[in-house]
C-alpha cells in the first residue's frame, strides 16, 4: 500500500495533519503560530493544520487558574505591561526546575493528547517545553515528526529552545542560533537556517499606494519624520515616558490590550499631532506610514519594523528579558538602530537618529525577511521523511 506521501508525490503536497503549539506569554508565539498556519493553508492545501494551546492540553481543568486566581501566562504579561521586568532571567531558571519536577507528569499529559488527537507533524513554536513535546512524541507508536521553530533571534540555553535528541528539525532564523544549537549537540543536517523571524503574511504583501495621503487621512504631516511606538500586544507604561519626552515629534502609539495605557496617552498633552489606538488588526499599515520604530527589542516587533523599512529605537538594562539581549548585540552589530541604556536617554537616542536618517534607513533597506516563505518547506520535508514507510530490507 502506498503512503501520502507515494500518491502525491508528483504534486508536490500530500495530506497530512499538524499541530502548531503555542502559548500566550507574550504575544509572539501565538502570532507566530497564525502566521504560519495562513501561509501553510497557501502552500499546503492538503494539510490539516491546527493550532494546541499548550496550557489548555497540560491545564484543560483550569485547576492552576483556581488555585492562583489567574493563569500561568497571565502573570508574565502583567509583567510586560507593566514593565517591571527585573529578575526574569532568576525567575526563568526557577520555571526551568519547576518544568523538570513536573517533566513525567506533563509527558503522560501530553501523550494521552496525542493518542487522542493522532498528528502526523507537531511543530513547537513555544521555549523551554521541547523536553517534554519531544519525549511525549516518542512515547507513541507511529511517531509524528517534532520540528521546533524558533521564535527568538538567539537561544538562551541550556533548555530553552534546543533538546537535542528530541527534535527532529530544529529552524533558527539567524547565524547566532545556528552556531549555538550546533554547539549544544543538534546535528548540522536537522539544524535550517532561514532569514528571520515569521512575520504576518500582510508584511510580504507587495504595498504600492499613496503613504502621504495616507497620513494625511489621519492627521499626520506627510513631510515630517513619525515614529511608531509599541511595545507588542500589552503594550508597556515606558510608553508614557517616551511619549512626554518627545511630544515635539508625530507619534503613532500602539497599546494592544492595555486600555488603562491608551487613555493615559490619549490624555497627554503634545505639541505634536500623534495617533494612539488600542489593540489593531493593521499593525503593517501604521508601521508603513511611520520613519522609525521605538521599542523593547522583542524579536516579532524589531522584525516588523525593519521588514517595513524603519531603523529601531530599543533600550538594553538589567530589564530586557534574558532571551532578548542578543537581540540589542544584533542590532548594533548590523548598524540597524540605535540602543539606549534606558529611555530616559530616548530624545537623545532619537535626534541622533533623525540627524542621519537617510543612511539609517538605507542601511534598513539591506535587511530582508524571508522565514515564513521558507519554513513551510523545511516541514515538508519533516512530515515526508515521518510519513514515508521505510524500504525493507533486501
Amino acid at each position: 500500500m502506498q503512503s501520502p506521501v507515494q500518491k502525491l508525490s508528483a504534486t508536490g503536497d500530500f495530506p497530512a495533519t499538524l499541530d502548531l503549539v503555542y502559548f500566550r506569554a507574550g504575544g509572539g508565539h501565538l502570532a507566530a503560530a497564525r502566521a504560519l498556519q495562513a501561509r501553510l493553508a497557501v502552500t499546503h492545501p492538503l494539510w490539516r493544520i491546527r493550532l494546541v494551546d499548550l496550557f489548555q492540553v497540560l491545564d484543560p481543568d483550569l485547576r492552576f487558574r483556581r488555585l492562583t486566581g489567574f493563569a500561568p501566562e497571565a502573570y508574565y504579561n502583567k509583567r510586560l505591561a507593566t514593565g517591571f521586568t527585573l529578575g526574569l532571567a532568576a525567575e526563568l531558571r526557577v520555571l526551568q526546575a519547576m518544568i523538570r519536577a513536573g517533566h513525567d507528569w506533563m509527558v503522560e499529559r501530553l501523550v494521552r493528547h496525542w493518542e487522542r488527537t493522532r498528528p502526523d507533524g507537531v511543530v513547537s513554536l513555544v521555549p523551554n517545553f521541547n523536553r517534554s513535546l519531544g519525549q511525549s512524541l516518542q512515547a507513541l507508536g507511529t511517531r509524528p515528526a517534532f520540528v521546533t521553530v524558533m521564535t527568538d533571534l538567539a537561544d538562551y540555553p541550556p533548555h530553552f529552545w534546543v533538546e537535542p535528541g528530541f527534535t527532529d528539525h530544529l529552524i533558527c532564523g539567524t547565524d547566532h542560533a545556528v552556531e549555538q544549537a550546533l554547539l549544544q549537540g543538534m546535528p548540522a543536517h536537522k539544524v535550517h537556517r532561514v532569514e528571520g523571524m515569521m512575520l504576518a503574511p500582510g508584511f510580504h504583501h507587495t504595498v504600492v499606494d499613496d503613504r502621504a495621503g495616507r497620513r494625511r487621512q489621519v492627521g499626520l504631516d506627510p513631510q515630517a519624520p513619525v515614529g511608531i511606538v509599541m511595545f507588542g500586544g500589552h503594550g508597556s507604561r515606558a510608553m508614557l515616558r517616551i511619549a512626554a519626552e518627545l511630544d515635539h515629534l508625530p507619534l503613532i502609539l500602539l497599546c494592544g490590550h492595555n486600555d488603562s495605557l491608551r487613555q493615559s496617552l490619549a490624555a497627554q498633552r503634545a505639541s505634536a499631532p500623534r495617533r494612539v489606538l488600542g489593540f489593531t488588526d493593521e499593525v503593517v499599515q501604521w508601521m508603513r506610514m511611520a520613519d522609525f520604530f521605538i521599542g523593547k527589542p522583542g524579536p516579532g516587533s524589531i522584525s516588523e519594523a525593519l521588514h517595513c523599512g524603519l531603523p529601531v529605537v530599543v533600550t538594553r538594562n538589567a530589564w530586557t528579558m534574558p532571551q532578548e539581549r542578543w537581540n540589542t548585540e544584533w542590532i548594533r552589530q548590523t548598524q540597524l538602530g540605535v540602543v539606549l541604556p534606558s529611555f530616559t536617554h530616548v530624545r537623545a537616542g532619537v535626534d541622533a537618529l533623525l540627524a542621519e536618517l537617510a543612511l539609517w534607513h538605507a542601511r534598513v533597506a539591506q535587511f530582508r525577511n524571508r522565514a515564513l516563505l521558507e519554513v513551510p518547506g523545511v516541514l515538508q520535508q519533516a512530515l515526508a521523511e515521518a510519513l514515508e514507510p521505510h524500504s525493507s530490507p533486501t
